[in-house]
């Protein structure tokens, strides 16, 4: 895999997630779809908690508000 500026972070996250394809279905780890992250991850929308938060908090996620009581 090249390593030059020119390409896109998202072709580089394709073909990092191509190259590393488990050969067995039980080791399949679900991956933020932003950073990586594979702990802490919501399956809703493929993000990790962290990418989640600022999003969120950012007003990128529509329909999340910041919940207060």
């Amino acid at each position: 895999m090249a390593t030059t500026a020119k390409i896109a972070k998202d072709l580089k996250l394709a073909a990092a997630r191509k190259a590393r394809k488990p050969k067995l279905r039980c080791r399949h780890r679900n991956r933020c779809a932003r950073c990586g992250r594979p702990r802490g991850y919501l399956g809703k929308f493929q993000l990790c908690r962290i990418c989640f938060r600022n999003l969120a908090l950012a007003g990128q996620i529509p329909g999340v508000t910041k919940s207060s009581w």
